[in-house]
């Protein structure tokens, strides 16, 4: 009998082929799926794990499955987009101006909301949390290192200290597409050192209980992002992918 650890990694492998494969368009909207049959040949694996794969494809909304239906591929309105594998296999196959307009779109929603209450809510093990994300971010842009990920631990701790237990999940859901524009935003020569002293003020305006301040400076950093993202978008440049790890800076 094959290890525990072996059937997860099998399985996780035949979720990634085929999310990947579905979200690049080789199974096309509306279409089905190959048999079970072709499918345990093509991918090398048994039917056990081609249906245990499929049943994780379909609560990503990727796939839907039934009798006389067969396996076919959903719109991409229905696929879960706060799911990190769905963000992950778009970044994989290249991140669209459309899909980073409604993640712009989102944090300006989210954010700023749950930042005027981490203002009003945020205990001191709360900043404490928050000022040790940013002197990684800080220590990052200094000495070089993995800014990105200290960033999301960042915005990541600003929700938790909102106290709102439905935006502290959303944070974990939104993970991924945080990254996602982080990613993009360290892309650009010496923006994280730019973004410093606004992710300052916004800890800042936390610390002190100003919730407006707070509200507006979280916009501004915001709106920073996607003006980052815009100027990539206008030179061309190829749009950076998720990388894991995530990309190191060089020491200033």
């Amino acid at each position: 009998m094959k290890p525990l650890h072996f059937i997860k990694n099998v399985h996780g492998t035949t979720v990634d082929l085929l999310g990947h494969a579905i979200i690049s368009g080789r199974y096309a909207i509306g279409a089905s799926l190959p048999p079970e049959p072709l499918l345990c040949e093509e991918l090398g694996v048994s039917r056990t794990v081609v249906r245990e794969a499929v049943k994780s494809l379909v609560a990503k909304g990727l796939i839907i499955t039934g009798p006389k239906l067969g396996t076919r591929v959903l719109p991409e309105d229905q696929w879960n987009w706060f799911d990190p594998d769905v963000i992950t296999w778009q970044s994989q196959n290249g991140l669209t101006p459309e899909f980073l307009k409604d993640l712009q779109d989102l944090r300006r929603v989210v954010e700023p909301a749950a930042v005027r209450m981490a203002a009003e809510r945020a205990t001191p093990q709360d900043v404490a949390e928050i000022e040790i994300a940013y002197a990684g971010m800080k220590k990052a842009v200094e000495e070089g290192g993995d800014y990105v990920t200290f960033d999301l631990r960042f915005h990541q701790g600003l929700m938790r200290a909102s106290h709102n237990r439905m935006l502290i999940q959303m944070s974990k859901a939104l993970g991924a597409l945080l990254r996602t524009s982080f990613e993009i935003s360290t892309s650009k020569q010496d923006g994280p050192k730019s973004s410093l002293p606004m992710h300052r003020a916004v800890l800042d305006a936390v610390a002190a209980q100003q919730p407006v301040i707070a509200e507006k400076a979280i916009l501004k950093l915001i709106d920073g992002a996607r003006d980052d993202i815009h100027m990539i978008l206008g030179s061309r440049k190829r749009l950076p992918k998720i990388a894991r790890p995530a990309s190191q800076l060089k020491a200033a």
